[in-house]
């Protein structure tokens, strides 16, 4: 995305991001956990915060700072999504406290920064997600297995299949839809979206060169809805009425959609976890104002704003295991 500076969030940004439709709330069952605790405010937070890292969080890391700050509104905090691979270097460079990623930190960024401060980044599961496969609203095509994603983007056919560049060969039956080339969306290299897929759909294969690489997640969505050919990938909170998401054909042989319901269960098969990396030295405590931001996007308030954005959001047990490391 072209975000070249820090967001400066106030109420007027949140407002104008909700009605550009980049809130994605969707009419859903989806409910927090009851057990998740409310969100209590504390004397004595104050100062200024960076958030550098995924693009795929940075409208979910928007409206919950926008949420922090209805209880601390002298607090400033600033919010730059250009991808999961540049949070590592800020968080070293301390230029940023909070480092947002839609992927695990690689052991090379790890070791970068434990060769910097002598211990390693604090990781905290904030929001689940499926990594969802999308196609054109029109697209009659329901399902596909692992084995024909790879054949569709990867070039290397990691999963043993066999070159996959039309709807026909993909399954689809329909004589208007068979001959038609697929069209390729993705992100681009700085993605942690980019890598999990690479990693866990093509099995660390190489994509195609005809993948045309998109700098933000909602691109990949805006690509594929102008296009009936097109075929992306991003998480599910960037659905739109443009898109619909195929379901993914598990080892069992068994069709699973991108739902909260499978992710929880674990049949859909390209679920992932999604994260805030910070910087706590062990045995000292955490500025109050880090703390006090995560304690806010694992409380029940910070989890139903989750659910607003479209993405999952954790239970109490997963919430109470994050909260103990920042207390």
């Amino acid at each position: 995305m072209k975000q070249s500076s820090i967001w400066k969030i106030t109420a007027a940004a949140v407002v104008a991001l909700a009605a550009a439709g980049t809130l994605r709330a969707e009419e859903t069952a989806i409910k927090v956990d009851e057990r998740l605790p409310d969100y209590v405010k504390v004397a004595g937070v104050t100062g200024t915060l960076n958030s550098v890292g995924s693009d795929t969080l940075n409208n979910l890391m928007t409206f919950w700072v926008e949420g922090f700050r209805k209880h601390y509104p002298e607090v400033t905090i600033g919010v730059e999504g250009k991808g999961s691979g540049t949070a590592p270097p800020a968080l070293i460079a301390g230029s940023a406290q909070l480092g947002p990623m839609s992927r695990a930190m690689k052991q090379s960024e790890a070791v970068e920064f434990e060769g910097t401060y002598g211990y390693k980044p604090l990781q905290l599961s904030v929001a689940l997600d499926s990594l969802a496969v999308f196609v054109n609203k029109d697209n009659p095509v329901e399902a596909l297995s692992l084995a024909q994603i790879d054949s569709i983007f990867s070039k290397t056919f990691k999963r043993k299949g066999k070159n996959i560049a039309t709807w026909g060969s993909a399954g689809v039956s329909d004589p208007v839809w068979a001959s038609n080339p697929i069209s390729l969306y993705g992100r681009n290299s700085a993605s942690g979206t980019n890598g999990f897929f690479k990693e866990h759909v093509l099995a660390k294969g190489d994509y195609k060169d005809t993948v045309k690489e998109q700098p933000g997640s909602s691109s990949v969505v805006m690509g594929i809805t102008e296009d009936k050919n097109g075929i992306g990938y991003s998480g599910i909170g960037f659905k739109t009425s443009g898109v619909k998401a195929v379901s993914v054909i598990g080892d069992d042989g068994k069709a699973y959609a991108p739902t909260y319901e499978n992710v929880k269960s674990g049949k859909y098969p390209v679920w992932r976890a999604l994260y805030v990396y910070i910087n706590r030295k062990p045995g000292k405590p955490l500025d109050p104002l880090v703390r006090e931001f995560i304690r806010f996007v694992l409380s029940k308030q910070g989890q139903e704003i989750t659910v607003k954005d479209g993405f999952f959001p954790l239970s109490a047990e997963q919430a109470e295991k994050m909260r103990k490391l920042v207390e």
